[in-house]
């Protein structure tokens, strides 16, 4: 059954979105928190929903989640149910989970092995340059790409970072109260499988592929790609985080309540 994620609570993850969330006023910009285990995608979005509320609140300062999926389906404001290949059944039998979420763009898989972006940023009030902050989201990832010595690029018309197997880094977002949330993914060593079940970013016959395909032995880590992916992204951004693993918690600066989200 395709679920429509409301506001919920995130089990495991009270100490960073249940009674309280954290946040860092001291000498850097804002903060990363990464989450090296699989998350599950409705308590992801749900804990991202709060962060989004306490930043337009700005009770917060611009925060980055790194996180790895659970097997995920997604569609976004311009998906169609014709880009899935399966049926809900099939797709569930597959323990694939199916969202319909608020974010830009069509259909795309999340899961092990891929690393997803999602920057909690303020881009300025009304002179907030939706098409800009794409761009330089593109541009992490071709940054990233070219530190293992991989050719990205852009294509006309097709956002999201290409290589020469096939685009690799699909990017998806929405701006609200000029808060941005959800992001970009980077498809590192996950496997294809559950691209295959799809028409990814709704554009027929476009090959995906992944940095371990095009690197073999010489792959990275996905640690490895997960620094790089925040050093090049404060880079780009002009930001300096702070930053944080799930399981170290979050710095005590400062404890603020998160609004709820509407």
């Amino acid at each position: 059954m395709r679920k429509f994620v409301r506001n919920s609570r995130v089990v495991g993850m009270e100490r960073f979105s249940g009674r309280w969330l954290a946040s860092l006023f001291c000498m850097s910009d804002g903060y990363s928190l990464v989450f090296e285990a699989p998350v599950d995608y409705a308590k992801g979005l749900a804990f991202q929903r709060r962060l989004l509320a306490a930043r337009q609140a700005d009770l917060i300062p611009d925060t980055v989640l790194l996180m790895q999926h659970t097997p995920t389906v997604t569609l976004g404001n311009r998906g169609r149910d014709h880009y899935l290949l399966k049926s809900e059944s099939e797709y569930a039998a597959m323990g694939i989970e199916l969202f319909q979420v608020e974010r830009g763009g069509d259909v795309t898989f999340h899961g092990p092995g891929q690393w997803v972006l999602y920057p909690i940023l303020y881009l300025g009030g009304r002179e907030a340059d939706a098409h800009g902050y794409l761009f330089n989201l593109e541009e992490v990832a071709i940054r990233a790409l070219h530190q293992f010595g991989v050719e990205g690029f852009r294509r006309e018309g097709k956002s999201g970072a290409w290589t020469a197997m096939g685009k690799l880094a699909a990017i998806g977002f929405r701006l609200k109260r000029w808060v941005t949330f959800h992001g970009m993914s980077f498809n590192v060593e996950n496997s294809l499988r559950g691209f295959e079940t799809i028409v990814p970013c709704g554009l027929e016959g476009e090959p995906v592929t992944t940095l371990q395909k095009l690197l073999g032995n010489e792959c990275p880590s996905m640690g490895q790609v997960g620094e790089t992916m925040l050093d090049v992204f404060e880079d780009v951004m002009g930001r300096q985080l702070e930053r944080f693993r799930a399981g170290d918690g979050l710095p005590d600066c400062l404890r603020v309540q998160a609004p709820p989200v509407d």
